[in-house]
C-alpha cells in the first residue's frame, strides 16, 4: 500500500527493545469471521503477562468514492457491536488471501451501486493493534459511473451524496467516528494540499 521501505523511514521510527514472548496459548472462541486466542505471554520487560488476542479472517476495506463535482457518497447504516446508527465511507471485509483492490470494488459496487475507472491505494492500516491483528486498506475511487448494487441480505443500507468538506468536517467534528471513514477522508485532504489530485478536483475537495 504505501511505501515502507526503510529507506524512507525517518531514524525514530526504528524498533527498540525486545519484543513480546510466548510461553503458551490456547484457542478460546472461533467462528468464520473471528478467533479468540488466550496467551500466557512475556512482556517486553521480561514479566508475565495474560493476553488475549482476537485474529480476523478478513481484511477490511474502505473506499472514498470522490465524485467530479468534488462530493463524496457515504453509507448509513446501524452497527450491531456499538448499537447505534453509523455514517461512514463504503465498506467491508476481503479475504485475507484476496487482493484488497478487487475487494475495494466488489464493497463500492455492491454498497452504492458505482464502479470507478481510476483507483489510488490510499493507506494500509492497524484498526486496533493492541487487542487484534485486523488490518485495514483504504482505495480512492474516482472516474464514477453507476453498477447494481447488491447489498448483504443483513445491511439496510441509506446513500447519501455530500461535498468532501461537509463529510470531513462531520469526520474530524466526531459525528461519524468510524476510523477508516476519519482515516481515509484525512488522506485524501492532504492529497489536495500536496498536490496529488487534479487541480480544479483538489480546490473542490479543499472548499
Amino acid at each position: 500500500m504505501s511505501d515502507t521501505s526503510d529507506a524512507r523511514k525517518p531514524s525514530w521510527l526504528k524498533p527498540h527493545g525486545q519484543p513480546w514472548g510466548v510461553s503458551s496459548s490456547k484457542p478460546v472462541y472461533d467462528n468464520p469471521w473471528i478467533a479468540v486466542t488466550e496467551y500466557q505471554a512475556i512482556a517486553p520487560t521480561g514479566r508475565p503477562a495474560l493476553y488475549g488476542k482476537v485474529s480476523f479472517k478478513n481484511q477490511a476495506i474502505g473506499v472514498v468514492p470522490l465524485h467530479e463535482d468534488g462530493t463524496v457518497t457515504l453509507v448509513g447504516q446501524n452497527r450491531f457491536a456499538i448499537a447505534k446508527y453509523s455514517w461512514e465511507l463504503p465498506e467491508g471485509g476481503a479475504p485475507l488471501g484476496e487482493d484488497p483492490l478487487d475487494g475495494a470494488k466488489r464493497e463500492l459496487a455492491e454498497e452504492v451501486g458505482l464502479v470507478a475507472s481510476d483507483w489510488r491505494p490510499l493507506l494500509r492500516l492497524e484498526l486496533s493493534n493492541s487487542v487484534t491483528d485486523e488490518i485495514g486498506f483504504g482505495f480512492l475511487a474516482m472516474g464514477l459511473s453507476p453498477a447494481p448494487t447488491a447489498p448483504d441480505e443483513t445491511e439496510d443500507l441509506a446513500v447519501a451524496r455530500v461535498p468532501f468538506s461537509e463529510a470531513l468536517e462531520a469526520a474530524v467534528g466526531g459525528h461519524m467516528p468510524d476510523v477508516l471513514t476519519v482515516a481515509l477522508l484525512l488522506r485524501v485532504h492532504h492529497m489536495a494540499v500536496k498536490g496529488e489530485l487534479p487541480r480544479d478536483l483538489a480546490r473542490l475537495v479543499l472548499g
